[in-house]
């Protein structure tokens, strides 16, 4: 059972940055996709950035192209997301998503077994 938690979430003025981290534990298999999705009040849960692990492959969202990054720490079992140039639309909970097998398309939540619990990030204008 693969267990996931995040941390780095808060608040920030417009323009800011975050850094969002995301370790997994309890596996017996790697997970071979990790993935950062959101959601803000009122709105369906939406792909932000993946990794294959295998691979490094990354996928972006066009809305956080060129300001996000996500990025893999092997050593700690970790997923990192980079956030830059924070706008007040990125407020959402954040969630680390992950399964041992790369679905179809990376931004397609059903295609995730395991989730963490959320972390909220809140941008100021």
């Amino acid at each position: 059972q693969v267990q996931l938690v995040e941390s780095g979430g808060g608040s920030v003025q417009a323009g800011g940055s975050l850094r969002l981290s995301c370790t997994a534990s309890g596996y017996t298999y790697s997970p071979k996709c990790m993935a950062w999705f959101r959601q803000a009040p009122g709105k369906e849960r939406e792909g932000v950035a993946a990794i294959y692990t295998g691979g490094g492959r990354t996928y972006y969202a066009d809305s956080v192209k060129g300001r996000f990054t996500i990025s893999q720490d092997n050593a700690k079992n970790t997923v990192n997301l980079q956030m830059n140039s924070l706008k007040p639309g990125d407020t959402a909970m954040y969630y680390c998503a992950a399964d041992v097998v790369c679905g179809g398309s990376w931004n397609w939540s059903h295609e995730y077994n395991y989730w963490g619990q959320g972390t909220q990030v809140t941008v100021s204008s």
